[in-house]
């Protein structure tokens, strides 16, 4: 029949979809939603209970929407890295550390001082995100419970476990996340060692399995606890933005999937190892064989816009889209005020996590909706300079295709075409990370042959948008304002975001 169940943990919330692979189309979606503490500055937790708890009722309301139809292969996408230590029966010793907590800064630079060679693989050095650094963190600062914990893991692997009852590791997380080798297919414990975890290896899932490729059926009780009739094949998947290049169909060299949401990632493949100074990668094997998989981003993107609409400004979604309309109408450039987006630091192309987002021109006149305008800018311009820094390095864009938040915010997404001065192929009310999942349990379930077979039976059609070239002058010269403010402030930034920290550990 082949139906398979794409499933999405996001930020804030589960999404689950039913694709039917015979007819090309997403037969219908649920969401359940989870809350994320921030218990200090630069911190951010969420409880993996909640997670299995949230797919439950997501994948049972879908169920019963859909007449409770028999599913064929199930595949897990996930943040990353959020990382959960827990006893080998699955139980959390502490809150997971959600993918943007940074607390981890410190561990992250002291990876950027060793020379092993497989860390040339991340680029030089693991960012604060991973699930490296977490680990090192929480040695350090939670010895009790890094001793205690059996198993060292990300969301997906503790999701597959619920799922199927096995530890697994995905080459692509293992690879792009934890510094494992996926060349010669091994973890380094002499890496681990030198960084201060020399038993991290013996806590990680040791079998590191490729996405798409079967990790068995589900079991009776997660079937009865997700209301599925039967006990599908479930297929190894990957991080949520990554799968989404199966969705997007876009696994060549020279494609560019862009996905905006609290976050904003850029992904790409080449085809063979390049140094890529500024970026994250190259990842050999991490999605498909023989391809080296590239990422880049923001890691403040449509939080920082909800940020000023909703936490700063406290308006209501009426209210916002007002201010968004407002926004709209003033011209590009124009409002005398440059904002900096790093608000939980930067991930592309300086890697750097301490710094911190500004706004610069204030004055008394300015208004909510400059102000909204100005963030709207400084976001676009932060895509703008992941695609210059791509340019810098010969890496070809023939084709971008992108998801997600641009398809709700049409400023967001007008300014961010305009910005980067090139066409992109939106694909409107799609959620690739659901529709690359499909295609990964499409794979795994045996419908289809390989990953590129399952990326082309399930991308969907998508809308052009082309920029403006007046307004990408105008974004060209405001690039140049923002690159300058970029490298004036990036010390000062530093030191006040680690002031903050100090006090934040103070407090506490």
């Amino acid at each position: 029949m082949g139906l398979l169940l794409g499933l999405d943990f996001g930020t804030g919330g589960v999404r689950v979809g039913v694709f039917d692979l015979a007819r090309r189309a997403l037969l219908g979606e649920s969401e359940a939603r989870y809350p994320t503490h921030y218990p200090r500055p630069g911190w951010a937790e969420q409880s993996a209970i909640d997670w299995w708890e949230a797919l439950g009722v997501a994948t049972r309301d879908l169920m019963a929407k859909l007449g409770s139809p028999r599913i064929d292969g199930i595949c897990t996408a996930t943040t990353a890295s959020t990382v959960v230590a827990c006893k080998r029966d699955g139980t959390p010793l502490r809150p997971a550390l959600l993918w943007m907590d940074c607390r981890a800064a410190a561990e992250a630079d002291r990876t950027a001082k060793s020379s092993h060679p497989v860390l040339a693989f991340a680029g030089g050095s693991d960012a604060a995100e991973w699930l490296v650094p977490k680990a090192m963190w929480m040695a350090h600062n939670e010895p009790d419970t890094y001793a205690e914990a059996d198993i060292i893991c990300e969301c997906l692997d503790y999701v597959n476990f619920k799922l199927a009852g096995r530890w697994v590791g995905s080459r692509m997380n293992a690879t792009c996340k934890w510094n494992y080798d996926s060349v010669a297919g091994k973890f380094h414990p002499e890496l681990y060692a030198e960084l201060g975890v020399p038993d991290l290896a013996g806590k990680l899932p040791s079998e590191i399995i490729a996405v798409g490729a079967p990790i068995g059926p589900i079991t009776a009780a997660a079937a009865n606890h997700l209301g599925l009739t039967g006990r599908p094949m479930l297929a190894q998947g990957g991080i949520d933005a990554h799968i989404g290049i199966l969705g997007a169909g876009t696994l060549a060299p020279g494609e560019l999937l862009m996905i905006g949401g609290t976050s904003v990632v850029h992904l790409f493949q080449l085809a063979g190892e390049k140094k890529v100074d500024g970026f994250w990668g190259p990842y050999p094997h991490a999605l498909v064989d023989d391809f080296w998989l590239v990422e880049a981003g923001q890691v403040s993107a449509g939080s920082v816009l909800s940020w000023f609409a909703q936490d700063m400004f406290a308006l209501d979604a009426a209210a916002a889209a007002k201010l968004q309309a407002e926004a709209a109408s003033l011209p590009v450039g124009e409002t005398g005020l440059l904002t900096l987006d790093y608000f939980m630091g930067n991930r592309t192309p300086y890697r750097d996590p301490l710094r911190r987002g500004a706004v610069l021109g204030l004055s008394l006149g300015h208004d909510r909706a400059a102000l909204y305008r100005s963030a709207i800018e400084s976001v676009a311009l932060a895509s703008a300079n992941v695609i210059r820094r791509m340019a810098e390095l010969a890496i070809p864009c023939r084709r971008i295709v992108s998801a997600g938040g641009y398809a709700k915010n049409s400023l967001w997404l007008k300014a961010t075409v305009d910005a980067i001065g090139l066409p992109v192929e939106l694909q409107p009310d799609v959620n690739l990370s659901i529709i690359g999942a499909a295609a990964s349990a499409a794979t795994g379930a045996g419908l289809v042959p390989d990953l590129f077979a399952a990326a082309a039976a399930v991308t969907g059609p998508a809308v052009t948008i082309e920029p403006d070239p007046a307004a990408h002058a105008r974004y060209r010269d405001l690039l140049e304002d923002y690159l300058e403010a970029s490298e004036l402030l990036a010390p000062l930034s530093r030191r006040l975001a680690e002031r903050q920290l100090r006090s934040g550990q103070h407090a506490h």
